[in-house]
């Protein structure tokens, strides 16, 4: 394929410009014009020592696409930190987690902005090229993807900007985009992402914040949008850049929608109002075999498929709009029945099941010693994770028979939704040192099952003896508006999220909200409106509270008997290298004869992992002995070890032997030959006459032979 064609190629960058910005203490400099010319638009964003670089290529028109097709990828370059990857090849290879994270977050507000119509083959990259070991690069890369896109030309109905906003309880101040330092100890991070019209997108994770305070987040985030939009807007205009004209929604004709009312109406609406999943998906198909079979041949079949779903997106809206029972029969504050239950796998640490409605999710818990944590290597450096989330979307928890795929993107970005939910409550690593993985398995679907996960993992590390700071619930919101009249959902089903205008999940405790997730398909939300959905998922929140407490109120006292048993010892430092022995001789020992998994810090803590309490004991007692100082005067029954000339070594326990000098196997009036009185393997009696400062243990025989003989 010819790389200068016009598709792909934009001749007005020909030189570069620049805007800058600031946002809180950082500086923001967008540059165009001079790298990676070729692409249709390319922006590198400068922050600090922070440089991304944002391309877009605008492809060709792919005439029978039923979606947008725009793809978004995120990748750091381990070179921006002067590292060298840590895999076997020692190249970047597939997209960790925060890769693929960080481009959802890209792509979640900038798609809202293309017409339904377009069907322009869209490629979105974002490289980070130099960073910061402890900052966050995100906010660079969502507000360098939205001016490449307009550098680019790209049909969109407008520019976003992003910023990251945390909070500091001790002043009850904001912090607009906080170093990685205040971070550490803000009670909030939370990203938020919009445009002229207003908030498109959050995604946040709270300690326990109120509904109050967290919606101040996002009114403070919104006004500290303009100065990107306006940088990008400017960047755009000095580029030359000139998107194409939006094009109207086609709407279909009122001959069509007439035709369609005499044919099936009343069915349709009927099908609008049936409460079963399976039941209305299949009046729906006969009804479209209906219509099709009435109509095609005189409107087409493409114009009667789009008629149909919008004769069916506004019949559900206009429902609820005229304050008719939703779909199910629910009114807008119902949350559908719950059903909960515990201890359901009898094999796993902890388990639990949350069914609301027709959503229904396995969260099973387990828990592993301190080896088993992840190994996350990234810019910042390697480090372990401790705490795993994993959600699984198979087929058929919505009736589907599909190709299994390794997991997604949505996949993905659920599971660190749900493990957001739940951080702030974990206990910290000194008083639960376990490694945790939770794994949800979504064994039905229809609305929210990111929200199911939250409340079934938790039950699930609560029934595993996880002691969580409370129990916590998720429930996830809905809107549906009309020029002045507007609806606030509750706990919305599948068909509500994909005919709405917003998918709103808050996840949280009792006493505050732990994350907060919120997607909107139209320009900007009254403050009016988001105080009613926080304030109706604050009472749904409640509930489902309540629903789960009749299965499971607080974390079990003990963890299961089938988890990891597990003890601290700590002993003197001086002792650590007892403990390890020589080559690691004497953990390795204690390892292999107990079956104990132990892991040993430098300051003398050790930490002991066992598959049953009796194992535990015997490698406690173990370490003990090993690490225990020898007492100046004690006897010990010891194995003698080695012969010499001179005397024989005696070992008196784990790691530790003392000599028997040949003077002091037996009364004499000089040396003895020590190999006519003792042999290796042989237990002999022993006395400690010294310990000198280098550790040597002198033991002596002849002195207890008034005490009853060695």
């Amino acid at each position: 394929m010819n790389q200068e064609t016009p598709e792909n190629h934009n001749p007005l960058q020909g030189s570069a410009h620049r805007q800058t910005f600031s946002l809180g203490e950082q500086s923001f400099t967008l540059e165009t014009g001079r790298i990676a010319r070729q692409a249709t638009g390319a922006v590198m964003v400068s922050v600090g020592d922070t440089r991304v670089l944002a391309t877009v290529v605008l492809g060709r028109v792919i005439e029978d696409a039923k979606f947008l097709p725009l793809t978004v990828q995120y990748q750091e370059r381990f070179y921006a930190t002067g590292r060298i990857p840590g895999s076997f090849f020692r190249r970047e290879g597939r997209p960790s987690e925060k890769e693929v994270l960080t481009s959802r977050l890209i792509d979640r507000p900038i798609r809202p902005l293309f017409p339904k119509s377009c069907t322009q083959e869209i490629q979105l990259i974002c490289t980070v090229m130099s960073a910061e070991r402890k900052q966050n690069t995100d906010i660079a890369a969502m507000i360098g993807a939205s001016a490449a896109l307009a550098v680019a030309g790209a049909p969109c109905s407008g520019v976003i900007s992003a910023v990251r906003v945390g909070y500091d309880i001790a002043s009850n101040q904001y912090l607009l985009n906080p170093s990685d330092e205040q971070l550490q100890s803000s009670s909030l991070d939370m990203v938020v992402a919009g445009g002229r019209g207003g908030v498109l997108m959050v995604e946040s994770e709270a300690s326990q914040l109120s509904e109050e305070l967290m919606l101040g987040a996002v009114l403070f985030a919104q006004n500290a949008l303009l100065p990107a939009l306006d940088a990008i807007e400017a960047l755009a205009k000095d580029a030359g850049a000139q998107a194409p004209p939006m094009p109207k929604p086609s709407l279909p004709s009122d001959a069509l929608l007439a035709a369609i009312e005499a044919c099936s109406g009343d069915a349709l609406r009927a099908a609008c109002a049936n409460p079963d999943k399976k039941a209305r998906n299949r009046a729906f198909d006969e009804l479209r075999e209906t219509a099709h079979a009435a109509l095609a041949a005189e409107y087409g079949g493409e114009a009667l498929s789009t008629a149909l779903q919008y004769f069916q997106r506004s019949e559900v809206r206009r429902r609820i709009l005229d304050g008719e029972p939703r779909i199910d029969g629910r009114d807008a504050r119902t949350v559908r029945p719950i059903e909960t239950e515990v201890g359901l796998l009898p094999g796993t640490h902890g388990s639990s099941m949350f069914t609301r409605g027709e959503t229904q999710a396995i969260a099973v818990t387990t828990l592993g010693g301190a080896r088993d944590a992840q190994i996350v290597d990234s810019l910042e450096g390697r480090e372990d994770d401790p705490f795993m989330l994993h959600y699984n979307f198979p087929p058929y928890s919505v009736g589907e028979s599909r190709r299994m795929m390794p997991p997604s993107r949505r996949e993905i970005g659920h599971g660190r939704l749900a493990r957001r939910a739940l951080t702030a409550l974990l206990p910290s690593p000194e008083a639960f040192p376990y490694t945790l993985r939770v794994v949800s398995e979504i064994t039905e679907s229809n609305g929210s099952s990111s929200m199911a996960t939250v409340c079934a993992s938790s039950l699930a590390l609560m029934d595993a003896g996880v002691p969580l700071a409370a129990p916590v619930a998720g429930i996830a919101m809905g809107l549906v508006s009309d020029g002045d009249r507007s609806a606030v959902l509750t706990d919305i089903l599948g068909d509500e999220d994909h005919l709405g205008d917003m998918d709103f999940k808050v996840a949280g405790t009792a006493t505050g909200i732990t994350a907060l997730q919120m997607d909107i398909k139209i320009d900007g939300l009254e403050q009016s409106v988001l105080e009613q959905a926080l304030a109706q998922a604050h009472e749904a929140r409640l509930h489902i509270l309540e629903q789960m407490a009749l299965s499971l109120s607080a974390p079990r006292e003990r963890v299961a008997s089938k988890a990891p048993q597990f003890e601290i010892v700590r002993i003197p430092e001086n002792r650590v290298r007892d403990l390890i022995g020589r080559g690691g001789s004497t953990v390795r020992g204690i390892t292999d004869d107990t079956g104990a998994n132990i892991d040993i810090n430098q300051d003398g803590t050790v930490r002991v992992y066992a598959e049953s309490r009796e194992v535990l004991e015997q490698a406690v007692a173990r370490i003990k002995s090993v690490t225990v100082d020898v007492e100046v005067g004690g006897i010990y029954e010891g194995t003698v070890v080695s012969l010499q000339k001179y005397g024989a070594f005696v070992n008196i326990m784990p790691g530790r032997d003392g000599l028997v000098h040949a003077s002091e196997v037996i009364s004499s009036d000089g040396f003895c030959r020590v190999e006519e009185h003792l042999e290796e393997g042989q237990k002999v009696r022993v006395k400690v006459l010294e310990v000198d400062d280098r550790g040597k243990v002198r033991l002596s025989m002849k002195a207890l032979e008034g005490e009853g003989g060695a």
